[in-house]
């Protein structure tokens, strides 16, 4: 079958991002053998009052969209941690879920440390590292994944990771699963043309500032979108929920802003009301800008629908830095700000 990944792509080490990103239903698949064949040393009885998930950047995302998942199912708070810090409340009737890909992550290394003076139960999510070793020291539970990548591109690994650790304590049941494996077939089915979708979108974008809008139920899925294209795309822009930015930022849409293109990620089953805003947001930004770009998942499931948006705005970032004439695999920047936190 012919497909827009051209085999020179594939083979050579200049486009690694584009492999990752080609793999990502295969990441799907094997987080989930990894998931369900870890044995949690942790007793599956424990009760707890809340959960918090520690972590940053490409290794905290995916507990976003877990968040936006979970609404609706899990009946105690479930706090998404992106510090230094852990919560005041967090004590020995909390889980908490330290997810660090390379396991060297200063902040969330930090706050594993408090979490475990709090006396917390712990499970953590990495490749290695510090994270890893101090789990071993204080024989906590720590689901490995495979290493050498950036944690941007292994997004599948610690989402999956996530529902699996709340299944273990009967926090979730397993139907996520099923909703999974639909989604690694559902993105293998189309990934021809997800590629080419991505491909003529991205036309449409490079050059400008994207602005990324979403229903609240995906917020985690704009907000990966919107990191993608600055750490692959090498680009500014920013992401707003809908109704949130009906009460403050729909009123900033007032000057021309042909610069600018919004990007609105849709499901056909988002809530009506807020379907509805998104219509009349549409009249709100034709006078600004002639550059709107609508999205819509494809799929049954929440993750289904989730897992095609982010594999098609995946896609765009890569697409974009292409057209940037850019490699997607590139932060030096993050690297400087490292080495530089380093110097003390």
């Amino acid at each position: 079958m012919h497909s827009f990944v051209h085999s020179d792509w594939l083979k050579s080490n200049k486009y690694p991002m584009k492999k990752l990103v080609l793999d990502f239903p295969n990441q799907l698949q094997e987080a989930l053998i990894i998931g369900k064949h870890h044995k949690f040393t942790a007793s599956a009885d424990k009760k707890f009052s809340n959960v918090v998930v520690t972590g940053l950047g490409g290794s905290g995302i995916g507990a976003s969209i877990v968040q936006n998942f979970v609404f609706d199912k899990l009946e105690l708070p479930f706090v998404v941690n992106k510090d230094y810090f852990i919560p005041a409340f967090v004590n020995k009737h909390s889980l908490v879920i330290v997810c660090s890909y390379s396991g060297n992550t200063e902040e969330t290394l930090m706050a594993m440390h408090q979490a475990i003076e709090a006396k917390a139960t712990i499970v953590c999510i990495t490749s290695g590292g510090a994270i890893a070793a101090l789990a071993d020291k204080e024989n906590l539970d720590c689901i490995l994944v495979p290493g050498g990548m950036p944690p941007r591109a292994c997004l599948g690994y610690s989402l999956v990771q996530i529902l699996f650790t709340l299944a273990h304590f009967g926090l979730l049941n397993n139907d996520f699963e099923k909703q999974i494996t639909a989604a690694v077939h559902q993105l293998r089915e189309s990934s021809e043309q997800i590629q080419e979708k991505a491909t003529a979108l991205s036309k449409a974008i490079f050059g400008k500032l994207p602005i990324v809008y979403a229903s609240s139920f995906y917020e985690g899925v704009a907000v990966r979108f919107r990191q993608q294209l600055n750490e692959n795309s090498k680009m500014l822009g920013w992401q707003g929920v809908i109704p949130e930015m009906n009460h403050n930022e729909l009123v900033g849409w007032r000057d021309n802003a042909d610069d600018k293109v919004v990007i609105l990620l849709r499901n056909t089953d988002d809530f009506e009301r807020v379907q509805t805003r998104m219509e009349i947001n549409k009249q709100v930004f034709e006078k600004h800008t002639s550059n709107i770009i609508e999205i819509y998942s494809e799929g049954n499931s929440y993750f289904e629908k989730a897992f095609y948006l982010i594999h098609i705005t995946d896609w765009i970032s890569v697409i974009l830095a292409d057209l940037r004439q850019l490699d997607a695999t590139e932060v030096n920047v993050i690297d400087f700000l490292k080495s530089s936190l380093a110097k003390g």
